[in-house]
């Protein structure tokens, strides 16, 4: 879902909430004062809306056959975000916490590479189109699994 709302994290979360679940792992990306030492006043936000709609909702499938998870919530906001609001919020349920965890660390990494959704930062002594940034290999869980982290 994309919104030029205020994400409701909590409302998102509860909607995600089932009976046979026994974990929902919860990423909420929020603006910073600051990138790399230089203040920020504000994001900008702006998308390919119909490939980005049409590409979060295949991620979310994704996620749901890769990891076994039960279901996913990817909301992302667009427009002038200020420090302090969520700009991406990514719920994950599932019957074990394990799967939970990598599909939502999956999905915040692939979203930033994959989705046409750009970011713009305002700083005090200027401004920069942002790239996303993966997760740093070097301190990935690589060769983890379902198993081992449930």
């Amino acid at each position: 879902m994309l919104t030029t709302e205020v994400i409701d994290s909590k409302g998102v979360t509860d909607a995600l909430k089932a009976g046979e679940d026994g974990a929902v792992t919860v990423f909420d990306g929020i603006v910073r004062n600051n990138t790399k030492g230089r203040q920020t006043l504000y994001l900008d936000y702006t998308a390919y809306e119909p490939m980005a709609l049409e590409q979060m909702r295949a991620l979310s499938a994704e996620a749901m056959e890769r990891f076994g998870v039960r279901d996913v919530a990817l909301v992302h906001r667009l427009g002038r975000l200020t420090v302090g609001e969520t700009s991406v919020l990514i719920a994950v349920a599932s019957a074990h916490r394990g799967p939970t965890f990598e599909a939502c660390r999956w999905l915040i990494d692939t979203l930033k590479k994959q989705v046409p959704i750009w970011k713009k930062e305002v700083f005090v002594d200027g401004a920069v189109w942002g790239a996303g940034e993966p997760f740093p290999a070097e301190i990935s869980l690589t060769g983890a699994t379902a198993d081992t982290l449930s």
